[in-house]
C-alpha cells in the first residue's frame, strides 16, 4: 500500500498504523473461501512474500468473463530478485487453473516497472489502462 501511495498519492489511499493488522485480518477471512487463495512464501522461517487471488465469474464492468484475479503479489524488499515473485505467481496460476479459471488477470501500478517486467515475462499482456484525473472541488455559483 505504501509503495502504491508513493507512486501516486492522489490515486492510492495512504496506509495508517492500523493498515497491516486490518489487512492481515482481511486475508485471514479470505483463506476460508473456496474461491480464494492466499499463498505464502517463507525463507528461513520468515515470510518472504505472499499472493492473494480469487476465482471470479462474469464481471460486466470489466467486460470480462470468468477469470482468476490476482489481487496481490508482494515480495519483501529483502527477498526480491530471488525468484519468489515468479514462484508465487506460478503457484497462484496453477491453483486457479485447477479451480477452473480459464484465464488470469491482474492490475499493476503504471509506475511499478519491476512488477510489469515480471508479469510480461510470465506471459501477461496489457489489456486495459486505468486513467485518473483529479477533480477540482465544485464551485458554487451564487
Amino acid at each position: 500500500m505504501t509503495l502504491h501511495h508513493d507512486f501516486d498519492p492522489t490515486r492510492f489511499i495512504a496506509p495508517t498504523q492500523r493498515t497491516p493488522d486490518l489487512y492481515a485480518a482481511f486475508l485471514d477471512t479470505q483463506r476460508q473461501r473456496e474461491d480464494a487463495i492466499v499463498l505464502v512464501a517463507e525463507s528461513e522461517g520468515m515470510v518472504a512474500g505472499y499472493t492473494y487471488a480469487t476465482l471470479d465469474g462474469n464481471d460486466f464492468m470489466a467486460l470480462r468473463g470468468p477469470a482468476g484475479v490476482l489481487h496481490d503479489l508482494i515480495v519483501d524488499p529483502a527477498h526480491r530478485r530471488q525468484g519468489i515473485g515468479r514462484l508465487l505467481a506460478e503457484a497462484a496460476r496453477a491453483e486457479l487453473t485447477s479451480k477452473g479459471a480459464p484465464r488470469l488477470v491482474l492490475s499493476t501500478a503504471a509506475k511499478n516497472e519491476a512488477a510489469r517486467r515480471l508479469f510480461e515475462a510470465l506471459g501477461f499482456r496489457a489489456t486495459m489502462i486505468e486513467m485518473t484525473v483529479d477533480m477540482e472541488p465544485a464551485k458554487i455559483i451564487t
